[in-house]
């Protein structure tokens, strides 16, 4: 059934995004203040009053913990009183789709009719005072980090495997497996897709990192582009040292038109469809493909009635290469295409949770200047969450509004055995994956390999680095460690991995 009722057609009216460069911290804005300027920007870009809205959601944020829940004070910030007004419960990156297609429902359900979506990070400026405020030598000031180890370790975190930089290369070389890629051809393959995205950056007013990069400059390892957790290095990891925010604002077609917003400024909503994996890493079922993922991709692809051709441009998460290389896959994508819209995380920028904020408004840009369709694909998490929406210039024939965007049901029915995870196991073992942790230096400081026992359960067992000939095979590309055999053995910090 289609939607033809102008008072249940969601669509776009205004979008704003910001940075923030101070030159010193103290002057800097912090996220209460960047989504201020972002929201008042997305305003002016409408035409309307952010008194009148009736819908605020905020994208949680963490650089800025000392603000709590910004519901009340942002609302008085920008002078309105909406009667839906909420923060999401944590910061991921699938949170500003979810958001978006949340108001979507809201004004297919009749229940209002201008929404307001927005979210900030302050990082590089929280960083910035931290610093200035520090005594001794470590000034150094990690908040992802610091959030991913806030409790007692787990056993993942006990083998180094606790922010997002750490898990993310797991996927990377279990595809590149998977994929019958050589070491080489896989990082070909990341360089040429975040090259693209900084050429993408390069042209967006919005975008942190204005730069161009060649493949060749994201494969060179200097002193600009040290190795993080092989096999990524710091030109194909998430940016987040950045001061950026970002919000758009969502009408009915109808509240539109009565406001006399122009017709080509107005971007349709189309349907979405979202699901999870296990929260656990090593609760999951593989690491060379994601079901949840496949589901929200596919699932939305069916819910708007369109295949991959439809799409004039995507945003395709981006925070490490093993995300847009899967998602592409399953969307049917090449790799040759820009894959951005706003220049992904490395050079768009990298605020936490809001970087599909971002995507969105430049989407947004994009679409009432050239094309029909664009597609965002949204991920957060540790690989966790996903959620995927369709945008228009011009109206989405399957979309109707409300519709329920959770397909977990789906994804679960798909998903395969999820291996028993035995922590005190030694003996023969085969690499299911495995990644090195460098030092700031650019020198090997731990490792780790997730293996396979022969009953075929999951344990993870520590990466002697100084082992030359371990750290070799495991990193020259001679051939693919992935698969191989070797043995978990007993040492004295728990159990290590010998070839």
């Amino acid at each position: 059934m289609s939607m033809t009722d102008p008072e249940r057609i969601p669509v776009i009216v205004g979008v704003g995004q910001v940075s923030d460069r101070p030159a010193d911290p103290d002057e800097g804005l912090d996220s209460l203040g960047l989504m201020v300027a972002a929201l008042n920007l997305a305003a002016d870009d409408a035409g309307v009053a952010l008194a009148e809205i009736d819908s605020l959601a905020i994208v949680d944020q963490i650089s800025f913990h000392s603000l709590g829940k910004l519901c009340e004070p942002l609302a008085a910030a920008i002078g309105a009183s909406p009667a839906i007004n909420y923060q999401s419960a944590a910061p991921h990156g699938d949170t500003p789709v979810r958001l978006l297609n949340e108001a979507a429902n809201r004004i297919g359900a009749g229940e209002v009719k201008l929404a307001a979506i927005v979210g900030a990070e302050a990082l590089r400026t929280a960083a910035g005072r931290a610093a200035k405020a520090a005594t001794g030598e470590d000034k150094s000031y990690n908040a992802i980090r610091k959030v991913a180890t806030r409790r007692e370790p787990n056993y993942a975190q006990k083998h180094g495997l606790a922010a997002p930089v750490d898990v993310y290369p797991l996927y990377e070389n279990a595809t590149r497996a998977a994929w019958g890629q050589s070491l080489a051809e896989a990082q070909f393959e990341s360089a040429e897709i975040w090259s693209r995205f900084s050429e993408v950056a390069a042209e967006n007013e919005g975008a942190w990192i204005r730069n161009p990069a060649t493949p060749e400059d994201i494969l060179r390892i200097d002193e600009r582009n040290r190795p993080i957790a092989f096999p990524y290095s710091k030109l194909m990891v998430a940016n987040s040292s950045v001061n950026q925010g970002a919000g758009f604002i969502v009408a009915s077609l109808a509240e539109a038109r009565r406001r006399g917003i122009a017709e080509d400024r107005l971007i349709y909503v189309g349907m979405g469809a979202a699901a999870k994996e296990p929260a656990s890493i090593l609760h999951r079922d593989r690491f060379d493909h994601s079901v949840s993922m496949e589901t929200s991709i596919t699932r939305t692809l069916d819910l708007n009635g369109m295949t991959a051709d439809d799409f004039d441009c995507v945003e395709l998460y981006s925070c490490f290469p093993c995300v847009p290389k899967m998602a592409r896959r399953i969307l049917g994508w090449p790799w040759d295409r820009p894959a951005t819209v706003f220049g992904g995380l490395t050079f768009g920028g990298g605020p936490i949770a809001n970087y599909m904020s971002h995507a969105i408004v430049s989407m947004v840009d994009r679409l009432r200047n050239e094309g029909r369709y664009g597609f965002l694909f949204a991920n957060g998490g540790f690989a966790t969450d996903n959620h995927c929406i369709v945008l228009g210039s011009e109206p989405i024939p399957a979309a109707c509004f409300p519709q329920e965007f959770d397909y977990q049901a789906e994804a679960e029915a798909k998903r395969g055995a999820v291996p028993e995870l035995v922590e005190d196991y030694a003996g023969p073992a085969t690499i299911e994956s495995y990644t090195i942790f460098y030092g700031r230096d650019g020198a090997p400081k731990a490792g780790v390999v997730v293996a396979r026992t022969p009953q075929a359960q999951r344990t993870l067992a520590h990466v002697d680095v100084s082992d030359a000939a371990m750290l070799a095979f495991l990193t020259d590309g001679a051939a693919e460690p992935v698969g191989t055999a070797g043995q978990v053995v007993a040492i004295d910090d728990g159990f290590g991995w010998r070839a």
